[in-house]
Order: C-alpha cells, then structure tokens, then sequence
C-alpha cells in the first residue's frame, strides 16, 4: 500500500536521515503494473526489514490482491508498514467504489491515532483522501536521547522508526502514496497518559483522537507518556526532543498535573515546582519562535455518596490558570470541561467514558476493570472535541484548519449508544503505568 520513488541516490540511502531534506516519496499499486513507478504489490506479504515494508501482525491473511481490478480487497483489519525516517507525511490513499453498494472506512496509525473515520465510499466512485501522520524517533540532533519508559514504549509503534497505518472495517484501495512534508505547522503534545497515543485497547486520550479533526495542512506529534509529570519529562529529555525538532510557528500543547500531584520535597506542590515548570516550558518554546498553550488536567471520575462531583486535583487547575494569566498564554480548560462532562452524563453513565468493562469484555480479561482515571475510545474522543473547543475560544490560527466539527457542549454530549469504534487487534487488560 506504500510507493516508494526514490528521488535520490539508491534505495537503501532512502533510509539515511541526512537525506530527509529531501523529498521522500514512495508510492504503492496492487497487481502486476507495467510501466509504473510505484512499486507494484502482487500478494500481501508480511513486513521484510530488508525490503522497508509489508503487512504486520500477521494481517497479510486478511488482504486479498485482486489482480485484474488492480485492488486491494479487505473486509478484516490489517496493518501495514513502511520504514521511513522521521518527519511529517502527507499520505493519500485511493479508495475504489463497488459496483453495487457503498462501504465504510476507518483508518488509524502507528499507536492508534484516529485519522479516518467511517469514510463512505460510494458505488463507482473514485475517492481520494488525504492524512498527515507524524514519525518519531528518540535521538536528538544536538546530542542524546530520550529516556524511553522500558519495555512500555520500546514496543510501541510511535517509536519503531516506521510509519504503520491500521485499516478497519471495509477497504478497497488501488493506491496509496507516502511523501515527506516539511512546510506545515506542527502541533506538539506533552503530557501524560490523558494526552498520550494509547496502544492498546481499551485505552485511549484525547491525544490519539484529535488528527481525525485537522485537514493535512496541520501535524499532530505527540510526545505525551504514562506516568510523567513536568519534572520528569523534562529529566527524560522529551521537551529537549520537541525543542530539537521545532520551528517559528509551531505549537506546544502542555497538560500536566495528575502525576505532579505525587511529588515530595520542598519545593513539590502547585503553586511551587509545578508552576515554576510551566513557566519554563512556556519560555523555552516561545525562544523557538513557538506557541505554548496551557490545558489544565482532564478530571478524574468521583462521585460522593449524594452524586456530587469531587475534585481530586487539589490547587493545579487553579495554577495553571495563574500561570496562563500571568505570561498571557492560551488556555483550555479541560478540567472544567470535562467535570461539566461527568456531571452531565451522570454517576453511571459517566462509567461510559472511561475504562469501565466487565470481566471477559476483551480477550484474557480475567477480572472487571475499574479506571477512573484513564478514558476508553469515547471519552477520549469526546475530550478531544473540548480540546477543539478550546482552540476556537482562542482563535488560535490553527483553527482554520479544523475540519468535520461543528462545536461541543460538554453538557450534551454526543449519545454514546450511537458512537462506534472498531477495536484495534492490539488489546491489554494491563492498567497503564501511572497517569
């Protein structure tokens, strides 16, 4: 599903990540192709390191090659892989129409991120649709690398040099083409496991759902971890990396708090260590020439006994919002978004949102889940939704770029009896390390 045509050099050089201010283009049709510079799949194989590309986890038998239509035929999920150094990608795929009905189409890559959704696909038509994904890789160019939690991000396909797209529902493809894309705004994501592409199901942040929303002018990279809180993405060198790899223009997305909460020492607390971090990260970014928004954290699910809403992150919403105030930095408010959120849909609807699943839902599920911390695929795209709501309250530039939104009210949230997510093959019934 990926060409290649290399516009320099031999194919291996493809690879060199001197060579990226070149353009990278590689470009893939299916059948026997003569005269073509796509590289022309014939039957689905799996992924060869050799030769940088194929189909992963063992989903080549979910894909059909049909040789006289010139397609690729899938009703199953199926991953697909192509190495690549890192950088920003504009990638387009051509879907082909049935003769007789039309069909539907999810696509999401490397760690779940939401890209397409429910795209139809109507009777013989042609559809071409366009998707920025963003790779990753630990180095920094001015020395060192970031401190990857291990084994948790050392499995995941952020972070293995490759860019992975996951088709669901129903795919007929003749074509899909992969290019470098250097010239766009990027907006950067730090934070923690609220924000973080999730790999597995059923886990999923806002983080992972918000490319769905942006046309391809706009790039979402998001450095976000489990368990990090201002101070140790900073020791672990992420907010190095974003500061390595950003230009005049670009954003940082910071939203931090449930984990700065556990700090000890004397100078931990909100008003102290956090706020003194916040500052930091805001000026070091604005030095790149970047735009540093501020979210206060998502809020965790709690309910007294009479039904009221408890607010568990003690002083750092109300920090973050001193903070904001005081250098006249963006803000979105997600921790008041999302209690207005919660109290909407209620003590027991509010379950809904979050990793709330019997024993057995998934596969090797053994006990109930219970996280009322950590949202599932609904509530981290609702949240993304406030996140967009946000930045229209701002008038951040980017928002011209916003596509197929037309504005939220965490007081009337979308019917999540109505809302679908295809589930990704990848599954856990592991709680996430922290938050």
């Amino acid at each position: 599903m990926k060409r290649l045509i290399l516009v320099i050099g031999f194919f291996f050089q493809l690879w060199s990540p001197v060579l990226f201010a070149e353009q990278i283009v590689r470009e893939f049709s299916f059948g026997k192709a003569k005269g073509s510079t796509a590289i022309s799949l014939e039957k689905a194989q799996p992924y060869l390191e050799a030769q940088g590309y194929g189909f992963e986890f063992s989903t080549e038998k979910n894909v059909v090659i049909d040789h006289k239509n010139k397609m690729l035929l899938s009703k199953k999920p199926f991953y697909f892989s192509v190495k690549v150094p890192e950088g920003n990608y504009k990638i387009t795929i051509r879907y082909q129409g049935l003769q007789n009905k039309s069909y539907m189409s999810t696509i999401r890559s490397e760690s779940r991120r939401l890209q397409i959704e429910n795209q139809v696909v109507l009777p013989n038509k042609v559809l071409d649709r366009t998707i920025i994904v963003h790779i990753k890789n630990p180095k920094i160019a001015s020395g060192g690398i970031v401190a990857l939690k291990k084994p948790r991000e050392l499995q995941k396909l952020d972070w293995d040099e490759k860019l992975t797209l996951e088709f669901q529902q129903t795919n007929y493809i003749s074509s899909l083409r992969i290019e470098s894309i250097n010239a766009i705004p990027t907006v950067f994501l730090a934070g923690n496991s609220t924000v973080v592409n999730q790999e597995d199901e059923p886990w999923a942040s806002w983080g992972q759902m918000i490319p769905l929303f942006f046309d391809a002018e706009i790039a979402i990279a998001n450095h976000a971890e489990s368990g990090l809180a201002l101070s140790s993405f900073l020791s672990s060198k992420r907010l190095d990396k974003i500061l390595s790899i950003a230009k005049p223009g670009d954003y940082l997305f910071i939203e931090f708090g449930h984990n700065d909460q556990k700090e000890k020492g004397e100078h931990a607390g909100a008003y102290k260590g956090y706020s003194d971090r916040l500052r930091y990260f805001v000026r070091e970014f604005r030095a790149k020439g970047g735009i540093p928004v501020i979210l206060t954290s998502t809020a965790r699910r709690s309910f007294d006994e009479q039904g009221h809403l408890v607010h568990t992150l003690g002083d750092f919403p109300d920090a973050a919002r001193k903070v904001t105030a005081e250098l006249q930095v963006p803000m979105i408010d997600l921790n008041k978004k999302t209690s207005m959120f919660y109290e909407a849909l209620g003590v027991e609807g509010s379950k809904r949102a979050f990793v709330h699943y019997p024993a057995h839902t998934f596969p090797n599920q053994q006990h109930d889940l219970a996280d009322n911390t950590h949202f599932n695929p609904y509530g981290a795209y609702e949240i993304a939704k406030m996140v967009l709501t946000g930045i229209k309250e701002n008038q951040l530039p980017i928002m011209e770029h916003i596509v197929d939104f037309q504005g939220f009210d965490p007081q009337q949230p979308d019917d999540f009896n109505t809302w679908y997510w295809p589930p990704s093959l990848i599954n856990s019934v592991v709680k996430p390390d922290g938050n």
